[in-house]
């Protein structure tokens, strides 16, 4: 949504900083192994990995770096961490595994599941990253 926000509308300040809130938090969820888990509050009761989830934070927090809007010090180890745990979960024919299944509450995962959604999450971290990386 920031992205799209103009520089001058009126309450962008307020999103912005909803964001950075929101960025600080997640990064204090994130898994020492880099992945974020299905359950962002109980994240015992889900133990396994989550890509979908990951990639997604990845690419908010990756874009947050590449727009001034996060600290680069800050959450660059958290990004990296995460990028590296979603190479990881690919599989040698190209699937990712580790993705939760659409539903209405947090789900378990294996290596072996997958859903698109889960990919489009890996497309935009990567390219994110790619941004980041250069």
């Amino acid at each position: 949504m920031l992205k799209e926000l103009p520089a001058d509308y009126p309450d962008r300040a307020r999103y912005v900083t909803l964001f950075r809130e929101m960025a600080e938090k997640i990064v204090a969820v994130q898994g020492a192994d880099g992945y974020w888990r299905s359950s962002l509050l109980d994240p015992q009761s889900r133990p396994n990995p989550e890509t979908s989830g990951t990639g997604f934070f990845v690419y908010g927090l990756a874009w947050g770096i590449n727009h001034g809007l996060l600290d680069r010090a800050r959450y660059e180890p958290a990004v990296t961490r995460g990028w590296f745990a979603m190479v990881k979960a690919v599989h040698p024919d190209g699937m990712l595994g580790w993705v939760q299944r659409i539903g209405d509450q947090p789900g378990a995962t294996t290596a072996n599941t997958t859903e698109v959604y889960g990919v489009g999450a890996l497309l935009l971290a990567g390219s994110e990253v790619h941004t980041f990386a250069k």
